[in-house]
């Protein structure tokens, strides 16, 4: 065994002193830390994971809005045709999204109304099983999201008033209100998409804005859309079948407020959080600083028996590298315990009225988590690399220490 490594470990034998008492916390300080970081980043990459398979699962991937001063896209079915035939596409519906007001017995809400042709709703929207009824949108029938049916008191067979948006704008027609019954509740998971969205039939919601023909947009489903390289090629051929007589929004655009957001409070929340780990570093360089005081005579002899400096700091440097790894280690493992029982902790607090995780604030009903290595390994390289700056310092003091003196000290 090299002598600064078996000179480190005698050092680290614990003594009813004070040293020792410090070693355990710089050892728990850099626990915490690590501990800290790595629940948080698992924590921030889950949430970006599931608004992404939310967004995914009901928004759409593509939307064709009119471009160039347009109101309407015309002939949709045929484009609606030609877009079914491009490969990876999924899913096209024509639809008319707006906003409308629904009234049940002096509760008002306004949601977004989507006008969906009934034969293509449930490969255009992956809602899973209803909540409640069906999704059958023939005839005067909506369905809304759960949240929504809880603020309007509706249910499964309950008629709601719909007013259209045309009232408020033309003021030389007037439109009359529609009552169309609730067939269905569907539940996304979603807070803002289950309080925000209702979906009729698209004849039901045409003649409620007052239209003949024509739709609002035209909404494409992907088989991969999280692949950046196909997605690209799909929207390629999007547009050359539309030949830029339509914009094309993908939903990276359409949602690029909240990733950025996301990103932004995931990278600043762990920066944060890292500090944790750099104090317990200085607790580490204050333990090796006490340590070079306590063996001070011995240094002196070291020094005096011809020890060369670098094996003097190497045992200082060894010492304070063996309490980061034993910090990195137990964080390690408590981030994983945490991590392995996070639902349950989250669950057990909000018995006790500690409500860490509402989805009335956070949107989503789950407390999601994803570890990336790519975490680990930036965490794990900044604790030693502050590791060994904070070990430097008392190693070299204790190289540079005069052997009279330090023998005499």
């Amino acid at each position: 065994m090299p002598f600064s490594l078996f000179l480190a470990f005698k050092y680290l034998k614990p003594k009813r002193s004070v040293t020792s008492v410090i070693t355990c916390v710089s050892v728990l300080g850099v626990m915490l830390g690590v501990a800290a970081v790595l629940i948080v980043r698992a924590v921030m990459t889950g949430f970006g994971d599931l608004w992404e398979e939310k967004i995914l699962d009901f928004k759409p991937h593509v939307s064709l809005v009119p471009w160039g001063g347009e109101q309407l896209i015309p002939d949709e079915e045929k484009l609606v045709e030609k877009l079914e035939k491009v490969p990876d596409v999924t899913s096209v519906t024509a639809q008319i999204d707006t906003r409308c007001l629904l009234d049940h017995k002096g509760r008002v809400n306004a949601p977004v109304l989507l006008g969906v042709d009934p034969d293509r709703f449930s490969r255009a929207y992956r809602l899973g099983a209803p909540r409640a009824g069906t999704y059958d949108l023939d005839g005067d029938s909506i369905v809304l999201g759960v949240d929504l049916a809880r603020q309007l008191g509706v249910w499964v067979g309950d008629a709601v008033t719909v007013y259209s948006p045309k009232t408020l704008v033309d003021r030389d027609e007037i439109y009359l209100p529609v009552k169309w019954t609730v067939t269905g509740i569907f539940s996304s998971g979603q807070r803002d998409y289950d309080s925000g969205f209702a979906v009729a039939s698209l004849p039901n919601v045409r003649e409620l804005m007052g239209m003949d023909k024509g739709v609002l947009a035209i909404h494409v489903k992907c088989k991969t859309p999280a692949v950046p390289a196909v997605f690209d090629e799909t929207c390629a051929a999007i547009s050359r079948i539309t030949d830029n007589k339509v914009r094309l929004i993908t939903w990276r655009e359409a949602d690029r407020e909240l990733f950025n957001a996301l990103a932004v409070e995931k990278n600043m929340t762990a920066l944060l959080l890292m500090l944790i780990a750099i104090v317990g570093l200085f607790c580490v360089m204050n333990t090796l600083l006490v340590l070079t005081v306590q063996k001070t005579p011995e240094i002196g002899l070291l020094k005096a028996l011809r020890f060369p400096n670098r094996k003097i700091m190497g045992v200082f440097l060894v010492h304070g590298l063996i309490q980061c790894t034993a910090g990195v280690v137990l964080g390690l493992l408590a981030a994983w315990a945490v991590l392995a029982n996070l639902q349950t902790i989250v669950d057990q607090l909000a018995h006790v009225g500690v409500h860490v995780f509402p989805k009335s604030v956070y949107g989503l009903d789950s407390l999601p988590y994803r570890i990336v290595p790519s975490d680990v390994w930036w965490v794990v390289a900044t604790v030693y690399v502050f590791g060994v700056l904070a070990s430097l310092v008392p190693a070299a003091a204790a190289a540079l220490k005069k052997p009279v003196e330090a023998l005499r000290g």
